[in-house]
């Protein structure tokens, strides 16, 4: 994705909130202006999961929540842990539903030095 950055703003609602070690990124253009100044990266995913969310907890809306580990490296940089949590809900479409992404808290799980 670093070659279509602006393409992953497609995968978001347009008034979601992203949390990126604590710092708060809110609207399809903050995102945009947000994913586009981070440098280049290598993601590696070591776990997944899926788990629904129960319709009182999100509004009778149907929801999933996805939450992912695994490692990064920005610009060649050291390598990071990272968690990341995404709340993904059902849009309807024409003829389909869509999911879309409404909350996404990424954190950096490092050791600190000793």
């Amino acid at each position: 994705m670093d070659k279509r950055r602006r393409a992953i703003i497609r995968l978001y609602l347009d008034e979601a909130t992203l949390v990126w070690n604590g710092n708060v990124v809110t609207g399809l253009d903050a995102l945009n202006n947000f994913f586009e100044t981070l440098p280049s990266s290598e993601f590696q995913v070591n776990m997944l999961d899926c788990q629904p969310v129960h319709e009182q907890a999100a509004q009778s809306q149907n929801t999933v929540l996805v939450v992912t580990s695994g490692t990064v490296k920005f610009d060649g940089n050291r390598q990071h842990y990272f968690n990341q949590n995404f709340l993904l809900t059902a849009q309807a479409a024409p003829n389909s539903t869509v999911w879309k992404i409404a909350s996404d808290c990424f954190r950096f799980q490092d050791w600190a030095n000793s």
